[in-house]
């Protein structure tokens, strides 16, 4: 039953990085916007993400509570040690949804919605860099296990292994993957001119991705970031990084044919290469310290604990998922490929 808890585990974060990274991404795409485009940008994102934007969260919550069940150890690292990014993380979610409300549905049409506006386009580029640099500490060795924190100062334990060079890069590249996504997404919820612009911010983000993506590891190999290091010298992680090189081939040809889906699909299979290559290359130790490796195995709770969970965790993907795929089906989320459909014109 451990398997199936960690396939909920992955899957949950699969899920969350595309989905909800899509949504964050929405969000960063209408901030890159030229003044022009905005305002067509933001009602697309209202037509396109509006009915399920909520429902991407819900991935994250199982991710956490996974992670509080059946890896506690994993689970005290994170809100302890990272407690302040993910706050702000939090923060910037409130803010996000809250803004994402006001400025469609407020009664009262006035300057407010001005700030309406950049609270949600600024949130949506601050929280997945947050995320992305709680992810860099977790892996970037500079997190400090004490025994005696009277030892340490606030700075040293709480901030460093989150506050620094490589966590930032690992932040600026997860939010243009959202954007990525977002981009790529709605090539195919526009039409004609539209489509072109979509298709333009397609392009200027996988750019943008690649070249953050290549500092990020030269970075990293240069500072002598273990994960790096061994991400580098993994084989099946760099082969996983070189199909993910060659995929950006058809998917520049699909986002200069401005296709609806061959985009869409090539964009979340490049994210499934992308994640395995960095999970793959240090599983089951994702957390990094100053002083060890934790293994995501060790400090598992009794038998009893992982087969209630692993139980709930099937029952409840058995509700859940055929409901997700049927809400994002309806609104145009899920799109199968058709015949002829698929070509720009048609």
């Amino acid at each position: 039953m451990l398997y199936v808890v960690l396939f909920f585990l992955l899957f949950s974060l699969l899920l969350y990085v595309l989905l909800g990274g899509a949504d964050f991404g929405a969000g960063i795409v209408e901030l890159f916007s030229s003044p022009r485009n905005k305002r067509t940008t933001r009602d697309t994102i209202y037509r396109v993400m509006g009915p399920v934007w909520e429902a991407n969260h819900i991935w994250l919550i199982i991710l956490l509570v996974i992670l509080w069940v059946a890896f506690p150890a994993y689970f005290n690292v994170i809100v302890i040690y990272l407690h302040v990014p993910f706050v702000l993380v939090l923060l910037g979610i409130t803010m996000r949804g809250v803004a994402f409300i006001f400025r469609h549905y407020d009664a009262i049409v006035d300057e407010s919605q001005v700030w309406y506006n950049w609270m949600f386009r600024i949130s949506s580029l601050i929280t997945p860099v947050f995320l992305g640099m709680s992810f860099g500490a977790l892996i970037g060795g500079k997190i400090i296990l004490a025994e005696d924190f009277s030892s340490y100062s606030f700075y040293d334990l709480y901030m460093l292994p989150w506050f620094n060079v490589f966590t930032l890069l690992v932040g600026l590249f997860y939010a243009a993957l959202c954007a990525f996504l977002a981009s790529t997404l709605l090539i195919g919820e526009t039409e004609g001119e539209v489509r072109k612009i979509f298709s333009r911010k397609s392009a200027y983000f996988t750019i943008a991705l690649v070249l953050l993506g290549f500092i990020l590891i030269i970075y990293g190999y240069v500072q002598e970031v273990l994960f790096i290091q061994d991400f580098i010298h993994n084989p099946v992680s760099l082969g996983a990084v070189g199909m993910s090189a060659l995929l950006l081939i058809p998917l520049w040809r699909a986002i200069k044919r401005q296709n609806r889906i061959a985009s869409r699909y090539l964009a979340g299979l490049q994210v499934v290469f992308v994640l395995f290559a960095a999970l793959y290359a240090h599983f089951p130790y994702i957390i990094i310290t100053a002083g060890k490796e934790l293994s995501l195995l060790e400090g598992l709770p009794p038998h009893s604990v992982i087969q209630n969970l692993g139980v709930m965790l099937l029952i409840g993907g058995g509700v859940i998922l055929p409901g997700l795929f049927h809400l994002m089906k309806s609104f145009g989320m899920i799109k199968i490929f058709r015949t002829g459909e698929d070509e720009v014109g048609q």
